[in-house]
């Protein structure tokens, strides 16, 4: 299925000059790091794979992160994802915190249950982000609470939310794309039509149908053993609700790659183009390692960002990673995995690279 914005792929083969840098052996400056505002969520959904972080009310200050956001974009930081342990709408300035990233020069996005994002928020916001992406696993109100745990009324606040901000998006010509996410399992299998048919009727850009992915340290493992191998087959069901405006991605590479579970790489070579802010203020190598110093670089609270990116705790980290981490025990389909695949290709070329 059409996927233009290569959510099944990478996209760091466009920034050619930082990989080059680091492959000279350079000190680099991550393209895109992943932000916690709120360790508190208004969901308790069955897949959850932050659940051991308990959902702590904790909330990133807003003005030093505003300072650190202006520090990272001279830094050469190119994007930002507001996601994390909870729901970024909880945070009270998070509207404040999307705008100043903006201004700052550095691209945002955020992933939400979107039940927070009324009216008034999208159309503070819409301008100033490139997507949005909402996390709804059913196609209808039953399956919604049942999956995200929470109450049916849910489902329709957020479809009515997305109505609207697909209509303040149409009469502001804002260019942020808009789209949804369902984690597939064993109970929304049946309904990832129903809700592609509401996606593409409210003005929806795209439906994300992805696999589920076991973080190391989650509680939950109710979905460890599902397999996708029987569900590849929707998405020739799904193909035909594609139009001009709308598309299904439907991520049967991850899913083959989560029943396989098979690398091509063998050290992790991701970490210095990307990283994670906790809600807290930690800096970390990787949210799969939260909570294990090994991969912990510093907090915002204590030092810049460059005192801790240019720090020892995270040349300490780096060397342990390439020394002894072993990919084959992370999260299979974790978000660097299709970037390590790359990487590792660059480090490891076959024979006769140059019969192009």
């Amino acid at each position: 299925m059409t996927d233009k914005y290569r959510i099944d792929s990478h996209k760091l083969l466009y920034h050619v000059p930082r990989v080059n840098a680091w492959l000279e052996g350079k000190n680099i400056y991550p393209v895109y790091m992943e932000i916690s505002p709120s360790g508190a969520c208004n969901h308790r959904c069955t897949f959850c794979g932050l659940d051991f972080m308990e959902y702590q009310s904790r909330y990133l200050d807003g003005d030093l992160l505003k300072e650190r956001l202006t520090e990272m974009a001279a830094l050469g930081l190119k994007s930002v994802m507001y996601a994390g342990e909870g729901e970024p709408f909880l945070h009270k300035r998070m509207v404040e915190i999307i705008n100043h990233t903006k201004k700052s020069g550095i691209d945002s996005a955020m992933t939400t249950n979107a039940v927070l994002l009324n009216e008034a928020r999208a159309g503070a916001i819409l301008g100033d982000m490139e997507w949005i992406k909402v996390s709804i696993n059913a196609g209808t109100p039953e399956t919604y609470s049942a999956v995200h745990r929470t109450k049916r009324a849910d489902f329709n606040t957020v479809i009515g939310n997305l109505t609207n901000a697909a209509r303040i998006r149409h009469d502001n010509r804002y260019k942020c794309t808009l789209g949804m996410q369902m984690l597939l399992l064993p109970e929304n299998k049946d309904e990832a039509v129903t809700l592609a048919k509401i996606a593409r009727d409210i003005g929806m850009d795209y439906l994300v149908i992805k696999p589920y992915s076991q973080h190391l340290l989650s509680k939950t493992d109710k979905y460890r053993e599902v397999k996708y191998s029987d569900q590849l087959s929707l998405s020739d069901t799904l193909r035909e609700l594609n139009t001009s405006d709308f598309s299904v991605i439907f991520r049967v590479r991850t899913m083959k790659k989560w029943d396989q579970g098979n690398r091509n790489y063998n050290r992790c070579l991701a970490l210095p183009f990307w990283s994670y802010m906790d809600a807290g203020g930690g800096i970390w190598g990787c949210s799969a390692y939260l909570g294990d110093n090994r991969l912990y670089y510093g907090n915002i609270y204590e030092n810049s960002f460059k005192e801790i990116w240019e720090g020892e705790k995270r040349q300490k980290s780096l060397k342990w990673v390439q020394e002894e981490l072993d990919p084959s025990q992370c999260r299979v389909n974790c978000r660097m995995d299709e970037i390590n695949r790359y990487l590792w290709e660059l480090k490891n070329p076959p024979a006769h690279v140059n019969f192009i």
